[in-house]
């Protein structure tokens, strides 16, 4: 079990900021440790390869999604999705605040947490005091683009994950099993 929980982020513009949260709940649960992997504007009803394969795992992982039906194209501009969504995720950080503080977890992922925070759904505040009340063997990792300096001093490991080169550019799809 994790003796001293440390607060991590992984971001920057580049692909694999969840792969590497993945990575790491992998490496966790594989050593008995207890996982939430809490997903933020990737909705349940979202057929993401990596919940198949920790479902089929039966590893010690535990999703969580909000109950939107986010699109990323259309819900920044839509008030009212935004305002249910804001609301879903502060219910969603407090009851993580309790489990945190709890050690029921010893891993806490909160997956595009950041990016929520950088469009206004979710505060620093917030995560301040999730990060000020858990438990000090319970590890906390942030995920999502463009985190600002004042949730980088929260943290105790950054990493800045760079896009160097991505068949985004050149008109590629996302593939199933491969970026979802």
């Amino acid at each position: 079990m994790i003796e001293n929980g440390l607060v991590q982020i992984y971001t920057g513009e580049g692909k694999g900021k969840t792969t590497a949260a993945l990575g790491l709940s992998l490496r966790a649960a594989g050593d008995g440790n207890r996982v939430l992997f809490a997903q933020y504007l990737k909705p349940e009803n979202l057929q993401l390869s990596e919940r198949n394969a920790i479902e089929q795992s039966k590893l010690p992982i535990d999703f969580k999604t909000i109950d939107i039906d986010w699109n990323m194209w259309n819900s920044p501009d839509d008030s009212d999705e935004r305002k249910k969504a804001a609301e879903l995720i502060e219910k969603s950080l407090e009851h993580i605040n309790t489990l945190t503080s709890e050690g029921v977890y010893n891993v806490v992922v909160l997956d595009e947490i950041i990016y929520c925070i950088n469009i206004g759904l979710a505060s620093v505040n917030q995560i301040q005091k999730l990060i000020e009340h858990k438990a000090g063997k319970v590890e906390i990792v942030l995920t999502g683009r463009g985190a600002k300096e004042e949730i980088i001093k929260l943290a105790d490991l950054v990493s800045d994950i760079k896009s160097v080169k991505h068949p985004f550019a050149e008109g590629f799809r996302a593939r199933k099993g491969i970026e979802y």
